[in-house]
């Protein structure tokens, strides 16, 4: 029986993937096809990784696999590319194919049924271009991928102008796979690279975006960076922040250099450490990597000259760039609220000590403020080093962690309606400061609650979250 959707088979008990995929691969062999393991899986297995995901390359067509196998999901019918779920995982089986005319510069027009030695052919890098026979543990290379690895050069299979040309996200790929795995450049490649980088932009936003997430969450976001510079693709799907070269900073607080320079330690940090507090999910991750990459991109549009140089207001304007950026790279909702968040507030713990007990444990209590106090972290390391904001910062954190849950709000909407308050958004300030005065203990019953709104009036002298440029 075919599945539509795997989620139920997925849920079965999982057993080891190799073991899945070497039982799928017998399967085939004893039905008289051609099977190997292929791409990522030999390469990482060459390199002493072990391997995240197997794939299978083979000699039989997709109407053949769906009878093969009782559980299997046709991603890329079209392609040859099926997936067979077995035992809670789900193993990519692939038709040897070649590939012809690439109109939309991503997808091949056409596509043929082929031989082992013609599939790999086809394929982006030599790395990735590999075979590998469990069963006799056997490695077939028809394109000097081994010799490759030992050199750690990163080149693609045959003329790089044509493989970029047929598919132009490679290009991003390519830095993605070298910041990855250390590899140089191959001259050829790096050569193209430079010369296909404008055209890396017919590639959609969503696919870019997961590029560029990738490299920020898999270490060696640093050297991609370098990499996406070096070639000109920065200029071309990040020109926002490519502008951050050059920008000068006030030396007091930034002896290390320009923008660009104190972004790139931040990220070096990052893939080091992550502070105290290391993002432990994807989600947390790539929330923390945009955000350090794009935390001051609104400094070149605030760059002044006074007393000193000064970035008034690069947190707001940050904040406006980094949604229009990350909304172009089609992140999903959550990203991008969260990194926008961290960028617009990332100031503010210059006057964390200073902020209004109510103020300063509603931000203690949100769920994301490990993630503030890893990116404030990371900005004071990677700059003047003075952490005693972040210590500060830390500490009251932790202490927060061991509070009583806050209590409930003792009125609500319709109770400050049947206080004669008019419905509107005032009604929604006065809650916030009756929630404030409950925090900070000067309202712990109903009736202190009743007299506390009808005297309410607004704290203008409250300035407890000015914040400087710097």
């Amino acid at each position: 029986m075919n599945e539509a959707n795997p989620d139920a088979a997925a849920s079965e008990n999982h057993e080891p993937t190799e073991a899945v995929a070497l039982r799928i691969l017998q399967t085939l062999r004893n039905a008289g096809h051609d099977a190997y393991f292929c791409g990522g899986c030999v390469r990482d297995r060459l390199m002493g990784v072990e391997p995240k995901d197997i794939d299978i390359a083979t000699s039989a067509v997709p109407e053949q696999i769906e009878e093969l196998f009782e559980h299997t999901v046709a991603v890329g019918k079209a392609f040859g590319v099926m997936v067979v779920v077995e035992s809670g995982c789900q193993i990519e089986v692939a038709t040897f194919r070649t590939e012809t005319g690439y109109a939309d510069g991503r997808r091949p027009d056409q596509i043929a049924f082929s031989t082992p030695k013609e599939d790999v052919l086809r394929r982006d890098f030599t790395i990735n271009a590999m075979l590998y026979d469990p069963v006799t543990d056997q490695v077939l290379d028809y394109v000097g991928g081994r010799d490759d690895l030992s050199r750690k050069i990163l080149r693609t299979v045959g003329d790089p102008y044509r493989r970029f040309s047929e598919d132009k996200l490679r290009l991003l790929r390519a830095v993605r796979f070298a910041a990855r795995t250390g590899f140089a450049l191959d001259q050829d490649t790096e050569k193209a690279m430079c010369e296909l980088a404008p055209t890396v932009t017919t590639v959609s936003g969503e696919r870019i975006g997961e590029e560029l997430r990738r490299m920020l969450t898999e270490g060696g976001s640093v050297k991609a960076m370098e990499l996406i510079k070096k070639t000109g693709l920065l200029e071309a799907v990040l020109p926002e922040v490519a502008a951050m070269q050059g920008v000068e900073q006030p030396p007091e607080f930034h002896p290390e250099g320009d923008v660009w320079q104190h972004t790139m330690l931040m990220l070096k940090l990052m893939d080091e450490s992550g502070g105290e507090w290391n993002p432990q999910t994807p989600q947390e991750k790539e929330i923390l990597g945009f955000a350090v990459l794009l935390h001051d991109v609104g400094k070149p549009g605030t760059f002044t000259i006074s007393d000193r140089i000064r970035f008034n207001g690069h947190d707001a304007l940050g904040r406006r760039m980094a949604e229009d950026i990350l909304r172009q790279l089609k992140r999903p909702k959550v990203i991008v609220e969260t990194v926008c968040d961290m960028i617009g507030r990332h100031m503010h713990f210059a006057s964390l000590p200073k902020m209004r007990e109510s103020k300063r444990r509603r931000f203690l209590q949100e769920k994301e403020f490990p993630l503030h106090l890893s990116l404030h972290r990371l900005d004071c390391v990677s700059s003047h080093s003075i952490l005693t904001t972040y210590q500060y910062g830390l500490e009251k954190w932790r202490e927060e962690q061991e509070r009583e849950p806050p209590p409930p709000r003792l009125l609500n909407g319709a109770d400050l309606i049947c206080l004669g308050f008019k419905p509107g958004p005032a009604m929604g300030t006065v809650l916030r400061a009756l929630d404030d005065a409950q925090l900070e203990g000067e309202v712990l019953t109903k009736d202190q609650a009743i007299a506390f709104v009808k005297g309410w009036q607004p704290d203008a002298n409250d300035n407890s979250d000015a914040l400087t440029d710097e």
